[in-house]
């Protein structure tokens, strides 16, 4: 059985989402984004698995950044969120916009991460309102190979019914600092109504 707490979370981080009034407010640090973030029928034994990319909103037939996001129940009581990564972008390019598409996904198609795996915590704010913070715990390394190069990822994220804020950044694996995303904070992405 899934817990009520798994389904309010998939519910929150499901849908498309933009942050269009942080970049009009500092666009100097933030882009303005389009976020998708769909629900896809695999690993459904006690899990929800969600589809998720991204385009700037300037160029929207481009996306990028495909990944699978897997939340499960754990024994300890809190929940995590696995990471999976496309074995070919193009062939999944543009889903997160198109529906249609991910029922045709097969689990083949992906490759675990298996550093990139976040535990969420949350509070419950009222009978049926939470709010989830994501984490990657302190000694895991979240990397992958994208065309010939290992890349490095420090993820997070919090969700509530409101937001979503993605803390998620690009890392240079010689020296440790950010190279894009969440430098000067979470992108506060807000659940566009469809």
């Amino acid at each position: 059985m899934i817990p009520t707490e798994l389904i309010a979370l998939s519910d929150y981080m499901s849908g498309e989402f933009e942050n269009k009034d942080q970049a009009i407010a500092d666009p100097a640090w933030f882009v303005h984004l389009r976020l998708w973030q769909k629900p896809v029928p695999l690993f459904q034994e006690n899990s929800i698995t969600l589809f998720a990319e991204q385009a700037n909103a300037l160029y929207l037939d481009k996306p990028y950044r495909p990944r699978l996001m897997r939340i499960q129940a754990r024994d300890d009581g809190k929940l995590q969120v696995q990471y999976y990564i496309p074995q070919d972008f193009t062939a999944v390019r543009g889903a997160g916009a198109n529906s249609e598409r991910l029922k045709e996904f097969t689990s083949e198609q992906f490759d675990l991460l298996p550093g990139c795996l976040l535990v969420v915590t949350w509070q419950q704010l009222s009978s049926n309102s939470y709010h989830f913070k994501a984490t990657i715990p302190p000694d895991a390394k979240c990397c992958f190979t994208y065309e010939g190069n290992t890349q490095q990822v420090s993820l997070g994220f919090e969700a509530t019914p409101e937001e979503f804020l993605s803390y998620d950044k690009g890392i240079d694996i010689n020296t440790g600092a950010a190279k894009w995303g969440a430098i000067m904070g979470a992108y506060r992405f807000r659940k566009l109504e469809i």
